[in-house]
């Protein structure tokens, strides 16, 4: 099992990078790639790199790739599957810091379906804690997580489409209530109407929070940035606005 260096928004400042953000995707799983979607962040984040990695399974269908095998296996399978990748995923993290000479905490995951549930997994369990975790459609429940398994606790803000056709909504609420329980700095934005796919808000919602916990800036605080469940938000995040008609299927995102 390999990870691969995937495309690389290099950083738009001059010199050599000062953050990291990986962009761990499933390829298959929709149509556009995280590494489209972050051609967004660059303009807040002029000093980071944005690297894709490239999961290291093949996927169900041509050309589309997987983090673990879920076909057929069972609950404990899966977790193997997931502990697997997460050894060569923390080899390739530390190899892309040790490259660019960057400590943990200058480095963010972000990632979509399986790669959210890696993001969460090996993000909590790094031996530094890095800056920051962003996780969209994941289906990673960290009910059961004990704080035995917790050796790091970064900054995470869950998203998640409360019409996700493959996870329900509930994961990420219980998710995010084990992970408060133990302390873990954790918030979420819930996207009424919104299936397995990144829409607008869910693209700035994002880049405030990269903004704030990677680089922390003293940015001017917007409506993104809050936590929309502790807010009452969540049944109706952003509501008002008709985002079925402006969100992009499968998680692509005008540039």
């Amino acid at each position: 099992m390999e990870i691969k260096e995937g495309p690389c928004l290099a950083a738009m400042s001059c010199g050599k990078p000062v953050y990291l953000v990986v962009l761990l995707d499933e390829p298959g799983a929709a149509d556009a790639k995280l590494i489209d979607v972050a051609i967004n962040w660059q303009p807040t984040m002029l000093k980071a790199d944005f690297l894709l990695a490239e999961a290291p399974l093949p996927g169900k269908t041509p050309g589309s790739a997987q983090w673990f095998e879920t076909e057929g296996k069972s609950p404990t399978e899966i977790q193997v599957g997931i502990e697997a990748a997460a050894v060569v995923l923390n080899a390739f993290l530390d190899e892309m810091l040790a490259k660019r000479r960057l400590p943990d905490s200058h480095l963010a995951l972000v990632g979509f379906a399986q790669g959210a549930d890696m993001a969460l997994h090996v993000g909590l369990r790094r031996a530094k804690a890095i800056g920051s975790i962003v996780a969209f459609s994941g289906t990673y429940s960290a009910a059961d997580i004990k704080a035995a398994d917790i050796t790091a606790k970064p900054q995470i803000l869950l998203v998640h489409g409360d019409a996700d056709p493959v996870a329900p909504l509930d994961a990420m609420t219980k998710t995010k209530e084990a992970l408060k329980a133990l302390d873990v700095p954790v918030k979420s934005m819930s996207r009424k109407g919104t299936g397995r796919m990144i829409d607008d808000d869910g693209v700035m919602g994002c880049e405030a929070f990269l903004a704030k916990t990677l680089i922390k800036p003293k940015v001017k605080a917007e409506a993104h940035d809050h936590d929309h469940d502790d807010h009452g938000h969540d049944d109706h995040s952003h509501d008002d606005h008709e985002h079925d008609e402006h969100a992009h299927d499968d998680h692509d995102h005008a540039h």
